[in-house]
């Protein structure tokens, strides 16, 4: 039977993360990026959405993916498992960039003056636009660090040869609750110095945790059992994380390497990954079509939202709430028109999408 939670969880997850990069492009309250301030507020207290939700909203896609690997792994083999991640996840963060990402470097660029400050140093254009083009990445992130996971994956699958499956199929709810002291510490380890979305260790942690552990139905059918405790305490963890934090930058150290950020992420993915096991493991016709249509949600939406915060917002053309809701709406028909057209295309689906056939979903 297809785990219909696992889809609701995916496409409900990117939504929040279209409306997270909507309050994060014109965030005032602690973290540079974006186009920052465009209201006359002395304190936006609704950038606090980015507090409560931000822990726990990719380490929970990384879990799902852990646990859709051990799926398909099940049916496939090892080579076929390896050559659907490469084409589905490295070729589009790749050749990707260099066929259609470009433009989303143009626009990040473009909103942080990069531009002129290259040029002002006298940066070879060829090599600004090298910066440009690896500056499309945005997003993609997540397929480059996945994509490395999965090739992990199949070396552990070979030494261990099937005995951490087996012992983790018999977890216990205290040991997995234990299991927030190695996520704790794989915060500390392995996080690259500039760009802090690529915190190796950190998701590794939780990807394996989605293999080993909650891809076993009788821990998930535990993990169902206490849905309602597990979100009241996700929800009171998120919030004393938000009030404690808020206005300062809880994307880098050392906010994003403290036991609370740790808690907040294992305790956020818990909730959901019980929650929706609990109460949204179904499929309607509405829920297929966004979870057939999450991968281009979160593959394109950032270049709507950017790109009206650099043509409207930056040039002061509305007003800052018609701004919020103009790049909302665009992060949505980005995303999924710019699927519709490129899905159907040749070589553009297989190079930006990572889809082989026509009909792929």
């Amino acid at each position: 039977m297809r785990k219909h939670y696992l889809d609701n969880i995916r496409w409900i997850t990117v939504v929040i993360v279209v409306i997270y990069h909507v309050f994060y492009m014109y965030n005032a309250e602690g973290v540079l990026g974006g186009l920052g301030r465009i209201t006359d507020l002395p304190v936006q207290y609704y950038d606090a959405f980015q507090y409560l939700v931000y822990p726990w909203i990719m380490p929970v896609l990384f879990i799902v993916s852990g646990i859709s690997a051990r799926l398909y792994l099940e049916r496939h083999s090892d080579k076929e498992f390896l050559m659907s991640k490469t084409r589905k996840l490295l070729v589009p963060s790749t050749i990707g960039l260099l066929v259609f990402q470009f433009i989303q470097g143009y626009v990040s660029m473009s909103l942080g003056g990069g531009f002129d400050g290259l040029k002002a140093e006298g940066v070879p254009g060829f090599v600004i636009f090298l910066i440009m083009v690896a500056s499309g990445s945005g997003v993609l992130w997540y397929m480059h660090l996945l994509w490395i996971y999965c090739m992990v994956l199949v070396v552990i699958k070979k030494i261990e040869k099937g005995k951490l499956l087996k012992a983790g199929a018999g977890t216990p709810i205290w040991a997995a609750a234990l299991m927030l002291l190695p996520i704790w510490g794989s915060a500390q380890i392995l996080n690259t110095p500039i760009i802090s979305v690529y915190r190796f260790a950190f998701y590794f942690v939780f990807f394996i945790l989605g293999y080993y552990v909650f891809s076993n139905d009788p821990v998930m059918a535990k993990l169902r059992t206490i849905a309602v405790p597990l979100i009241v305490l996700a929800a009171a963890v998120c919030v004393l994380f938000t009030v404690l934090y808020f206005g300062r930058n809880y994307a880098d150290k050392p906010i994003n390497r403290g036991f609370l950020f740790s808690l907040c992420a294992y305790a956020g993915s818990l909730a959901m990954l019980s929650g929706m096991a609990r109460y949204l493991d179904f499929s309607t016709a509405f829920t297929e079509w966004m979870s057939g249509h999450s991968f281009g949600l979160y593959v394109f939406h950032y270049l709507g939202i950017s790109s009206v915060a650099l043509f409207i917002a930056k040039p002061g053309l509305m007003p800052a709430p018609l701004c919020y809701a103009l790049s909302l709406l665009a992060g949505f028909v980005f995303g999924y028109g710019l699927y519709a057209v490129i899905s159907r295309i040749p070589f553009f689906r297989w190079a930006v999408l990572g889809i082989k056939g026509k009909k792929e979903s």
